[in-house]
């Protein structure tokens, strides 16, 4: 439905997105209470870049891409452009849906990070709910360069090859090379986003719940230490007051949730007198422990161009240990993608032959973190990010960036991938030494899209955890989070799943403390 005149609700959910859309379908199933979403963007139906998972790229830096930078980074990539996605589904209608559970190794560090009631035991199960299609890569769509690339990565790293990622055998060997499974029908290539899956069926079904979309939330509305609503800016830059009854949950994501705290006086007071921004309720946490997965990127000159076949084109890719004394999950990811993306070593310079091919491998389990702040009281000045990649004091996350591309080189030497290789065209067989590897690895390398963590779950007595077990913002009433900012470590898979679980536990955990 459209929004109503009075614009008061039970439950107000900031952000049509990845969590945001499940939280609201699922606390709609209740028809004693009204629900409203506040989505920053237009409604997806009849967008068809954002209905086809081979369609992602065109989603990526189009006019519902925020295109976020970072500040100048030390040790890192400075260049990199951060996709968030402003329209009803968010992320998920842009992303390339690789569908993992979050692995029990994962959830354990979450436990013992104060996470009580998150262990894999209680929070696996909710795999089994979703409502997003998971499928293996369907046999039409598997290119047959990355099943070349799937058989040499398990021979040339010996791993075994996966056809099933999520029937709990990562939780026992945390390895293996295959085809991912993917959040889309196989059929008809339509992706499992969270507003395809949950919101289209219902939004002109239900009348408890009321989706208004451009609409540009800015501020959290506080009576004392309860919220009570949310100020927004509608599509003629109106600013207007939605109430909330019963609670507000924010699902703006990783970045604008804890933004939109900071510029609702709720945050580390140091930063927020830094901004002129009022110190409504201190939070030392908000911003902080940020944590995105580095990918790093070896192209070789192929002697053929790859056959367009895909599903998403990111389909295929392998998971490693390289520290075997550690807990039971990977330390490097790799994607292998059917079209190289190679702007950022092209931005420096580099040339590329006509036909290409490349391994893209990332950081697993980041030991570095960054923060997320503002620079004024302003809404429309761009979030402060800086990422503080590779700069963890043990240097863990260089080493297995370094590692990840030696990996990837050895996987280039065995058959039948090496069949595809004319030459190695970047970083380029000069570049040997691990210090060269990572200076010129962390000149080039790119975000996985995977901002995770700012504004943490944590026990009572963690002065920077953000929300409580519950989701509960520590010291507000009525106030709850739930997306990829409540990671206290990023998952060390991709973790759409991961967000949209959370999205389902929150509405269970709302839903229990209303009854």
């Amino acid at each position: 439905m459209s929004s109503p005149e009075a614009e008061e609700f039970d439950y107000l959910v900031i952000g049509g997105g990845t969590a945001g859309g499940v939280v609201a379908a699922r606390l709609s199933e209740d028809p004693e209470v009204t629900v409203g979403i506040l989505e920053w963007g237009p409604d997806d139906r009849g967008e068809d870049r954002a209905r086809y998972l081979r369609r992602w790229a065109e989603m990526v830096e189009s006019e519902y891409d925020l295109d976020y930078r970072s500040v100048p980074q030390e040790r890192g990539n400075s260049r990199i452009r951060q996709t968030r996605t402003r329209l009803l589904g968010g992320c998920s209608t842009t992303n390339t849906m690789i569908s993992w559970r979050p692995l029990r190794a994962d959830l354990d560090e979450w436990v013992a990070a104060g996470a009580t009631g998150w262990d894999a035991d209680g929070f696996q199960p909710y795999f089994g709910r979703l409502q997003v299609p998971i499928h293996p890569v369907a046999v039409a769509d598997r290119n047959p360069l990355l099943s070349d690339m799937v058989a040499a990565a398990a021979a040339a790293l010996e791993l075994p090859v996966q056809e099933r990622w999520n029937d709990g055998r990562t939780d026992a060997d945390a390895r293996g090379s295959g085809f991912f499974e993917l959040g889309y029908e196989p059929e008809t290539n339509v992706r499992g986003s969270t507003s395809i899956a949950y919101l289209h069926p219902i939004l002109n079904t239900r009348a408890n719940l009321h989706l208004i979309t451009d609409a540009r939330v800015t501020r959290v509305v506080l009576d004392g230490s309860r919220a009570v609503g949310v100020e927004y800016r509608d599509a003629n830059g109106v600013t207007r007051v939605a109430r909330a009854t019963r609670e507000i949950v924010l699902s703006a994501g990783a970045i604008d949730t804890p933004r939109l705290l900071l510029l609702s006086g709720i945050g580390p007071r140091a930063v927020l007198e830094a901004a002129d921004v009022a110190v409504v309720h201190e939070l030392p946490g908000v911003g902080e422990n940020l944590q995105d997965h580095a990918e790093g990127l070896v192209v070789w000159e192929s002697v053929r161009r790859p056959a367009a076949t895909s599903a998403s084109g990111w389909d295929a890719g392998a998971m490693l240990r390289i520290d075997d004394d550690g807990p039971e999950r990977p330390d490097v990811m790799m994607h292998f993608p059917v079209e190289p993306v190679v702007d950022h070593p092209r931005a420096l310079g580099v040339a590329f032959p006509e036909n290409i091919v490349s391994i893209a491998p990332n950081v697993a389990k980041p030991h570095s973190r960054g923060t997320v702040r503002i620079a004024s009281a302003d809404p429309d000045d761009p979030p402060v990010i800086d990422y503080r990649y590779f700069t963890d004091a043990d240097g863990h996350d260089e080493r297995m960036l370094v590692a990840g591309v030696r990996a990837a080189r050895r996987v280039a030497e065995q058959e039948p991938f090496r069949s595809w290789i004319i030459r190695e065209v970047f970083p380029g067989p000069e570049v040997q030494s691990d210090e060269e590897l990572s200076r010129v690895e962390r000149e080039i390398h790119q975000t996985v899209y995977h901002v995770s963590g700012t504004c943490r779950i944590g026990a009572a007595d963690d002065e920077l955890a953000v929300v409580d077990p519950r989701l509960r913002v520590r010291g507000i009433e009525g106030l709850r989070i739930a997306d990829a900012s409540v990671f206290p470590t990023l998952s060390s898979v991709n973790p759409v799943i991961t967000v949209l679980m959370v999205g389902e536990k929150a509405a269970d955990l709302i839903r229990e403390d209303a009854a």
